[in-house]
């Protein structure tokens, strides 16, 4: 998928990240090899050579080896990683990355306490219905506020080009992971450094905030997972890390939903990058396989997996002689929403990568909470079977028969009151359609409406917000267009984005705002792909041009506006500037407004940059 956003590699090849001028005639042999069919050509979310340039050689040395780039790194030995990551960054990786905080960065109480008392945003949405709705006490604002918001700090990630994770908030602490692997816990009001955590891999998802009894006593616990396919819980109040469980050990396994926390156990969904690692033709595409992973959230411990496809089998050679295995892919990109009044947790899943298609893929999926079992399912586009081959100018060796078209769900789904005893499950789909199910009634559609062309890289693309009276979805549709000499694509300026109101109860449009122009930025795209947040009488949402803009949830109207594509002068002293908004979104509570800044993928502008918004920027 998208969510695929994903990803650096993520979603479609190798993501090497970082930028380079000639560094021997090995590395660019290295590249041509084993890179420039994914980079050079624009493909899907392969950033382009351009986008290397803010990457340190570390970083992407990290990629290859544990991170989004593994599968299409195999072939290569540990000096030929290094070699090209050199190359790439155009630097030797004896040139050192600081990646620790300057002491004055750091809080000068940092054994505060830490409770879950007051304002929190600590998952996909303040809780485990998905709605990315904030009340006006939680949020700490209101709508008369927002036209006042300004900078109140912003943060820096050294060595990054990326910010495509999203923020918690709990009471006075705001916790976030990096692309560089580490995870911090800053002061919402300062944006001190508390305390940070090096993960050791590539931090994409969400973060949970719960309390748990650990063997140590009782701890506030804080769960995410990370590009190698871990899941990890560590001490809120601390940064000590409680336990770390792979859960998933497919080589390209990752978590970039965000986990969610429901009577003491931690539901951890599954994805992997491997459509990415199927665009080389000798790739016996494909055998990874969707699922949802239910752990107790004290110990770490697996209580149950479930899985989106069968075990697959061998079918038949490819062109090359290379096997290919089905059925294959539906991994599940975002969040779970948790239902207790049916002891049920739903998830939305991704396309499948190899033949034969399947019908878990493309679906809205019910599971039962202790066991796992499936519920029911409800499928929103067949036959859905594609990887990055697909894309390719002149190999598509590894594209499924099928060939797509790519409409997997990278939005989590949202449960949501209609009123009068009826309740409705809602997600926006890369097809351009945004989906509306009864969970009650086994997914029986209640209403679907088409708000954009879809694609690829199009549709809904993370996730929408409801108010209880309207859904907010912001389209993505983003157009690639080739570059003229060249086989590289960069994202059409003029094509794009769009931010919608359907009402609720039937999902007819009540309001449409177009998207913001490019001009002449570079690398600038109106798309709008990022999920979308809302307080009362305002929705939140950025878009690739890097702009984050506030909507009025009455008609549309822009009432706040925010161009981050700029330096920033960060609490933490690194050098940092605002990008491309993408990927899982804007967080909102105790008085500030999170904007995470920065997206190479798929044309974006790439960044570094955390900013913190609040009225007057105090």
């Amino acid at each position: 998928m998208h969510n695929r956003r994903i990803v650096g590699l993520a979603a479609m090849c190798l993501p090497l990240w970082s930028v380079a001028p000639a560094w021997g005639q090995e590395g660019a042999d290295l590249y041509r090899a084993n890179c420039a069919a994914c980079h050079d050509a624009g493909l899907e979310r392969a950033p382009s050579r351009e986008a290397f340039e803010a990457m340190a050689p570390e970083r992407i040395l990290d990629a290859m080896e544990k991170g989004t780039m593994i599968s299409m790194a195999l072939t290569m030995s540990h000096e030929q990683r290094r070699t090209l990551a050199e190359y790439l960054a155009g630097e030797p990786l004896s040139a050192a990355l600081s990646t620790e905080p300057p002491a004055s960065a750091m809080c000068r109480e940092r054994g505060a306490r830490l409770v879950l008392d007051g304002p929190r945003w600590m998952g996909f949405g303040p809780d485990t219905r998905n709605q990315r709705f904030q009340t006006a006490d939680a949020a700490g604002l209101t709508a008369a506020d927002v036209p006042r918001l300004a900078v109140k700090w912003a943060f820096g990630f050294p060595g990054d080009d990326r910010v495509n994770m999203q923020a918690a908030i709990v009471g006075d602490r705001v916790f976030i992971g990096s692309f560089g692997g580490y995870v911090y816990s800053l002061d919402a009001q300062t944006g001190c450094i508390h305390w940070y955590y090096d993960a050791d891999a590539s931090v994409r998802s969400g973060l949970t905030v719960a309390e748990i009894e650990h063997v140590s006593g009782r701890r506030l616990a804080l769960f995410f997972g990370d590009q190698r396919g871990y899941a990890h819980a560590l001490d809120a109040a601390t940064g000590e890390r409680l336990w770390s469980v792979l859960v998933d050990d497919f080589p390209v396994a990752r978590v970039t939903g965000t986990p969610a926390f429901h009577e003491g156990r931690l539901y951890v969904p599954v994805a992997s990058n491997e459509e990415g690692a199927a665009a080389v033709a000798t790739y016996e595409c494909c055998r990874f396989r969707g699922s949802l992973v239910a752990l107790d959230a004290a110990t770490g411990r697996q209580v149950w997996k479930t899985y989106t496809v069968p075990e697959p089998k061998p079918t038949k050679k490819n062109a090359v002689g290379a096997q290919l295995w089905g059925p294959s892919g539906a991994p599940i990109w975002s969040s779970p929403a948790i239902d207790p009044v049916r002891n049920a947790v739903y998830v939305t899943t991704g396309n499948n990568y190899s033949d034969p298609a399947t019908e878990l893929s493309d679906a809205f999926v019910a599971m039962d909470l202790d066991t796992g079992r499936i519920l029911w399912s409800r499928q929103m586009t067949e036959n859905d079977a594609w990887t990055a081959a697909c894309r390719m100018v002149d190999d598509k060796t590894n594209c499924a028969e099928a060939n797509g078209p790519d409409f997997d769900f990278g939005a989590s789904p949202m449960l949501v009151d209609l009123g009068n005893d009826r309740r409705a499950l809602v997600a926006g789909q890369k097809s351009g359609v945004v989906h509306a199910l009864d969970p009650d009634r086994e997914g029986a559609i209640l209403w679907q409406r088409r708000i954009g062309r879809g694609g690829s890289m199009g549709g809904v693309q993370w996730g929408t917000a409801t108010d209880g009276v309207n859904v907010y979805a912001a389209l993505s549709d983003v157009v690639r267009i080739p570059v003229p000499f060249a086989w590289a694509t960069e994202a059409d300026p003029n094509e794009g984005g769009g931010m919608f109101a359907l009402r609720l109860s039937d999902g007819e449009q009540v309001w449409y705002t177009p998207p913001g122009k490019c001009g002449d930025r570079p690398r600038c795209s109106p798309a709008q792909p990022g999920a979308v947040a809302a307080i009362p009488g305002v929705v939140f949402s950025g878009s690739m041009d890097g702009h984050v803009r506030a909507y009025s949830t009455e008609n549309g109207k822009i009432l706040w506006d925010f161009d981050t594509v700029r330096d920033f002068q960060t609490v933490n002293g690194v050098p940092a500037r605002g990008g491309s908004l993408d990927g899982p979104g804007i967080t909102i509570g105790a008085g500030l407004v999170l904007v995470n800044s920065g997206y190479p993928n798929g044309g974006g502008i790439p960044g570094n940059v955390l900013i913190a918004f609040s009225p007057d920027g105090r």
